[in-house]
């Protein structure tokens, strides 16, 4: 049979286990080997000095000190452009805290000092403070902002600067100081409900500005309310400055003797000092041709962190919203043309919303026409919707023929 080769196989004998005690497990683990298992061999690869060379390393060797040096120049950075803004209201804080009842972002019970920058100074960015000040009489509040170089990138900087050489579209970055004093108007109740009775803090609506003549042409393309303007030169100005009004007789009741010495001492430092009823945006709706009166002042910053010379300059500009309260009354004939620009220009914004509204309701009647001529065949059988659609093919074509006839 198949199964001969195997019948004379005595039976396998099955291996005897033996069970496994804990004392038998110590006994053996703390018995002495004698060698004859063989040890893990030690080579040089288990040490990383015998098996790197200084060649392995040459890629990191070149990123570390470059990562080093990015990381040492941003700390500059940031820490020169922090001592420049402190530098800065070091010099201008007791001017605002002269003036304005609080001063910067600190609490309510925290009074604001030059050595604690922090809560008179907000840091937006690394080239960029801003600080604020509010509480004081015919002005809502002061917005000032800090725009710096970034020192902390310099591949940034330089550029930008290279991109302002080549394209005027593209202005070179600058260090500079911009404020914004917006006032009432004779609005304290609604802006400050719980005043007490003030004065008439009201004056009359205009723009006029002294620019310096380098930004004059783009501050004339880039505001809207300053292209309202005309532009022309003043005997008592420094000849690198111009006066852009909307008439003369404004012209000489704001260039104030102390306003001549104070832009004559800043030198050419002065950029503009705009004081503006109109929008810096071109208005689009009505309801943004609403005055909201404001006073704005910007200047270069000095490298050498000496605002002597634009200190005075600064003091007038936050003094100045009590001479416009007080001088800023002029003759209806003296206003004629201010308020014949602003009436031409609202009924420019309201020609157009007219037209967009009526360009609106031709629309919503092409889709109800559009809808009944759909329900129409809608409920017309296949030869009337035929016939229904020859029409209107015969009126389209009638329709272009008297066109082309009154064209011809």
């Amino acid at each position: 049979t198949d199964f001969a080769d195997f019948a004379g196989a005595p039976d396998p004998s099955p291996t005897q286990i033996l069970p496994v005690s804990a004392s038998s497990v110590l006994s053996d683990a703390a018995s002495p080997t004698d060698g004859t298992v063989a040890a893990r061999p030690f080579t040089k690869w288990y040490r990383v000095w015998e098996r790197t060379t200084p060649a392995d390393f040459y890629q990191e060797a070149f990123i570390l000190p470059i990562i080093i040096l990015v990381v040492l120049v941003h700390v500059w950075g940031t820490r020169a452009n922090r001592r420049k803004a402190k530098a800065w209201i070091s010099a201008h804080a007791p001017a605002l805290t002269n003036e304005y009842a609080k001063v910067g972002y600190g609490g309510q019970l925290t009074m604001p000092t030059v050595d604690d920058p922090e809560t008179l100074l907000k840091e937006v960015a690394a080239n960029e403070y801003t600080t604020y000040a509010t509480g004081r009489q015919n002005v809502a509040f002061v917005d000032v902002k800090i725009s710096l170089f970034k020192r902390y990138n310099p591949l940034v900087r330089f550029g930008e600067a290279a991109l302002g050489f080549f394209f005027e579209s593209m202005p070179a970055p600058a260090e500079r100081m911009e404020a914004t004093a917006y006032a009432f108007d004779g609005k304290e109740s609604q802006l400050v409900p719980q005043s007490g009775k003030a004065g008439n803090s009201t004056y009359d609506g205009f723009v006029w500005a002294i620019v310096h003549k380098d930004l004059m042409k783009g501050l004339r393309d880039d505001r809207y309310d300053l292209s309202l303007t005309s532009t022309k030169d003043h005997p008592k100005l420094p000849i690198y400055y111009t006066i852009m009004s909307e008439s003369a007789e404004i012209t000489d009741a704001l260039l104030t003797p102390e306003l001549i010495k104070a832009v004559e001492k800043c030198g050419d430092a002065l950029e503009a000092l705009v004081i503006s009823d109109q929008p810096m945006d071109q208005p689009k709706k009505l309801n943004e041709t609403a005055p909201k009166k404001r006073v704005s002042l910007s200047f270069g910053l000095p490298s050498s962190d000496d605002y002597s010379s634009t200190l005075p300059l600064f003091n007038y500009f936050l003094r100045l919203p009590d001479i416009l309260v007080s001088t800023a009354h002029f003759r209806p004939e003296a206003l004629r043309r201010v308020r014949a620009t602003r009436e031409d220009e609202i009924r420019k914004i309201r020609r157009v919303d007219e037209e967009e509204k009526a360009e609106e309701r031709k629309i919503e009647a092409d889709k109800a026409k559009k809808a009944e001529r759909e329900r129409k065949l809608k409920n017309l059988s296949a030869d009337e919707q035929r016939k229904f659609l020859d029409k209107e093919r015969e009126k389209d074509m009638r329709r272009s023929q008297r066109k082309k006839t009154m064209k011809a």
